[in-house]
């Protein structure tokens, strides 16, 4: 490999750990800017003049969407995107309830989730709580590391046929929370766990995760289990290549928008004004003009990281013949001729540069036209700002389950092309 990464299986799992929720990705990224000299800014106040000391280097936060930048002196800016929700079951508001004597929480499926991976899981709470102090509203982030709840499997014998049961979102995946006569209420326990006083409990954005940690397995070791892959993958690649990067004449910029499984239509999804604001207000505040503004977004490329269908090889017949994907066989272009990635003839040639210089393969990927193909933050991005996109990943199995699979080696690979990418 010709460009040197930190990035790493074992740091993508560490950061996966600490990372149940699109608010903790936005904590974790936010942690390694901060060490790395990066200084917030806030969208409701002024920014710095560019003369002023450590401009340059900074980060914006909106929700569970965080944008960080190193301003260069030329008018490009080349944009990893991603995004950092992910499928899984999210509390409802009245999350209490009681089914055959067992105190259950309330459940709702977020995202396309894969819904029976989440049976039978140790799986704990995470997310944000909005809470009153005196005349004002705080937040702060909650992750319960314990096993606190558990969505149990139907027993075999129960089945009509003994091949299970289709799960209906409304009745079959409520957790359970416990089976005292003292247990507590769903809200007021988190509340209390975060040191909130949950008589002061105003609102919250509340999800399940695995607790079991991130591992590396196979007997020789080149493989990586954990949740939420899709697409924290991403989310950790991107923001080492930024980090890894150094210097460069163009500005170099990570844009992580929660909302994606959702179609991205919410004030900090990728369908926001969040990217064209800061890219606006990057240039305004180095002394350029609106017509600056919208030269520099011409000039620019966006390369919009999601993960990507390595070959299943338990189900070879649901891939595209011809268009074989290898675990660790190196990051992935993805092309659909409808337009469900944004990825043209131009856009490719970059990406294809990129891995060149990055020393690393390239794979193809395209869906199987007789099925209905997943999309990205790419196609919104494009036709939001009119920045050149391209859809790219990293192979891994088992999208969209509790847990996911991906190659050790892709890691590095990945995090590598997206640092030629963004050094242009």
């Amino acid at each position: 490999m010709t460009i040197t990464t930190t990035a790493t299986a074992a740091g993508l799992g560490e950061f996966v750990d600490a990372s149940p929720s699109p608010f903790h990705v936005c904590a974790s990224v936010a942690a390694e800017l901060e060490q790395a000299g990066y200084r917030r800014l806030f969208e409701e106040k002024s920014w710095p003049a560019p003369d002023s000391e450590g401009w340059g280097r900074h980060y914006v936060v909106r929700g569970g969407s965080i944008i960080a930048w190193d301003a260069g002196d030329g008018d490009e800016f080349r944009i990893v995107g991603g995004h950092t929700d992910s499928p899984n079951l999210r509390l409802k508001q009245h999350p209490d309830r009681t089914s055959a004597g067992v105190a259950m929480v309330a459940l709702e499926p977020y995202g396309g989730a894969w819904l029976n991976s989440w049976l039978d899981r140790d799986l704990g709470l995470s997310g944000r709580l909005a809470y009153r102090a005196g005349d004002a509203v705080e937040h702060t982030l909650v992750h319960v590391t314990e096993a606190v709840v558990r969505v149990p499997q139907l027993a075999i014998h129960l089945s009509e046929d003994r091949k299970g049961v289709a799960l209906d979102p409304q009745r079959h995946l409520d957790g359970i929370w416990g089976v005292g006569e003292t247990v507590p209420d769903v809200l007021g326990w988190v509340a209390q766990y975060a040191g909130v006083d949950p008589d002061t409990l105003l609102g919250w954005e509340l999800m399940t995760h695995d607790v079991t940690p991130s591992r590396v397995l196979g007997v020789d070791e080149n493989l990586l289990s954990a949740p939420r892959l899709d697409n924290q993958g991403t989310c950790y690649a991107g923001l080492r290549a930024l980090l890894d990067g150094g210097a460069s004449t163009h500005t170099r910029m990570l844009a992580l928008f929660d909302h994606e499984e959702v179609g991205s239509g919410s004030e900090r999804g990728a369908a926001s004004d969040f990217l064209a604001t800061m890219c606006e207000r990057i240039v305004l505040a180095r002394g350029g003009s609106r017509s600056d503004y919208l030269r520099s977004m011409a000039a620019s490329v966006c390369l919009s990281g999601d993960m990507a269908h390595a070959t299943h090889p338990n189900y070879p017949e649901r891939h595209e013949p011809g268009h074989r994907i290898a675990i660790n066989g190196g990051p992935v272009l993805k092309v659909n001729q409808n337009l469900r990635y944004a990825s043209d003839a131009l856009g490719e040639a970059i990406f294809a540069l990129a891995c060149d210089r990055a020393g690393v393969p390239m794979q193809r990927y395209t869906h199987r036209a007789d099925l209905p193909c997943g999309s990205t933050i790419g196609p919104i991005t494009a036709a939001r700002t009119g920045l050149t996109t391209i859809d790219v990943g990293a192979p891994q199995l088992a999208m969209h389950s509790a847990r996911e699979l991906m190659g050790v080696a892709d890691v590095e690979m990945y995090s590598a092309a997206l640092q030629a990418f963004l050094n242009g």
